[in-house]
């Protein structure tokens, strides 16, 4: 399943303000945040300077939000082999400002460790 259009745009919207917001500028030359479309699922990464390899950038996904048939936003986080899981803190839900929400309040530190 793609995206609706529509969806897509606000989807970018969204993220671009988010990604924006959430990184300080002072640190930008250092992390960032980005995040990758494909099909219905939405990956937002960090991204940082490589240790060994100054001037490469090293990007690890922190979470994703996947767009269902019903409409709404399941998010989901990542485990150490790479798998994607359900959040079960965070219900899915057809806004996605509440999704991000749930990802900044996360408590149990899956996220954001």
């Amino acid at each position: 399943m793609v995206l609706p259009v529509l969806t897509k745009r606000l989807v970018e919207i969204k993220l671009s303000a988010y990604c924006e917001k959430r990184i300080p500028h002072h640190v930008r030359d250092q992390v960032r945040l980005s995040y990758a479309i494909r099909g219905n699922s939405v990956t937002l990464n960090e991204e940082r300077i490589a240790f060994s390899q100054p001037g490469t950038w090293v990007t690890v996904p922190i979470a994703q939000f996947r767009y269902e048939d019903s409409g709404s936003w399941g998010l989901f986080c990542s485990d150490r082999n790479s798998k994607w899981h359900r959040y079960h803190q965070a219900k899915p839900s057809r806004d996605l400002d509440t999704l991000l929400a749930a990802l900044d309040a996360d408590q149990t530190g899956i996220f954001w460790g």
